[in-house]
């Protein structure tokens, strides 16, 4: 056997695990319900591949074989559709949408929220205008629930009124769901916008989740793009009121999805790097774009831009105001 032919099995063979690992992981944790139903799917589709590679045939005709049965799992998996239609967690129960009226951004179901702790609140969704002529900062929060290399990342644009507008892509979970990683690879959970007051938004993590939270200035691009991607992000709120998406932990999340926002009005200077993944490190690679304050080295300017010790000692009352006080906002 040639060495171009080794190659080529060797790479088929590789492939084909890996359709196998992930196709059993989709049945694992999205497989069609009764649970014994699931489970008996699960087992024929893991034994098709040994005994696939048993059979009396030639190498790609057993490979073929494979990719047969596995075609056969894309049949259940590619049409399966989000939905709108839920017993939703009531932080989540409704999309954020609305339209610009000259110049005039008029946005339905903001969430402003009064916590008496990280799981009891007191609902408040309202309709707020924003005029788009006093839009005049830009930040990003990232909080921390446990490893360093992971974060949620928030967008909040500032206007010269004092308001701000803070926007969360996350999970949108029904009342039964946790969210696991796993599961957010696999079509568990529908994509969210959470369109809010800093105080709801940002003071939930700062004070009830007790998550470590930074928060940074973003500079150096035009002011025009701050509307730009403000637009971009109604855009795409206003679209999942009647298509819903499914969240994605790798490919349609909190970080993904600001890249992607980014590339509808500047497609050639799309990020790409490791760091849109461990997504912990975002400061870091905004840092080295130069679109954070660079006066000071990076661990000192992180230290400074820490907000959940010193919001934790502050009330509710001019919550935006205190945040942005004694930080380096640029």
């Amino acid at each position: 056997m040639h060495t171009a032919q080794i190659i080529a099995q060797v790479a088929a063979a590789i492939l084909i695990l890996l359709c196998w690992i992930w196709g059993g992981l989709a049945l694992f944790v999205a497989g069609p319900e009764p649970a014994w139903l699931k489970y008996l799917l699960l087992t024929i589709f893991v034994i098709a591949l040994p005994l696939g590679l048993y059979l009396d045939l030639a190498f790609w005709q057993k490979l073929l074989s494979l990719m047969l049965v596995f075609a056969i799992l894309m049949t259940w998996w590619v049409p399966m559709k989000a939905t709108n239609d839920k017993n939703w967690a009531p932080e989540l129960a409704r999309i954020p949408c609305g339209e610009i009226e000259d110049n005039v951004l008029v946005l339905r179901n903001v969430r402003n929220f009064k916590y008496t702790s990280r799981t009891e609140f007191t609902e408040h969704w309202e309709t707020r205008r924003y005029d788009l002529e006093q839009l005049e900062s830009l930040d990003i929060f990232l909080s921390y629930w446990g490893s360093p290399h992971i974060a949620h990342v928030i967008m909040s644009w500032g206007f010269s009124n004092g308001e701000y507008l803070a926007i969360s892509i996350e999970t949108r979970k029904d009342k039964s769901q946790v969210y696991s990683e796993l599961r957010g690879f696999f079509k568990q959970y529908t994509l969210a916008y959470v369109a809010a007051d800093e105080k709801d938004l940002i003071r939930l993590r700062t004070n009830y989740r007790k998550e470590k939270v930074y928060g940074y200035r973003i500079k150096n691009i035009p002011a025009q793009y701050k509307c730009y991607l403000l637009e971009s992000y109604l855009g795409h709120m206003n679209k999942l009121v009647d298509k819903p998406e499914f969240y994605h932990a790798l490919l349609q999340n909190c970080t993904s999805g600001i890249n992607q926002h980014y590339k509808t009005f500047m497609p050639d200077s799309s990020w790409i790097d490791w760091r849109l993944i461990a997504n912990g490190h975002m400061d870091e690679l905004l840092y080295d774009l130069g679109l954070l304050e660079t006066d000071l080295p990076i661990d000192e300017l992180r230290k400074l831009s820490r907000l959940d010790l010193r919001m934790q000692k502050l009330g509710e009352e001019g919550f935006s105001a205190n945040l942005r006080k004694g930080i380096v906002w640029g």
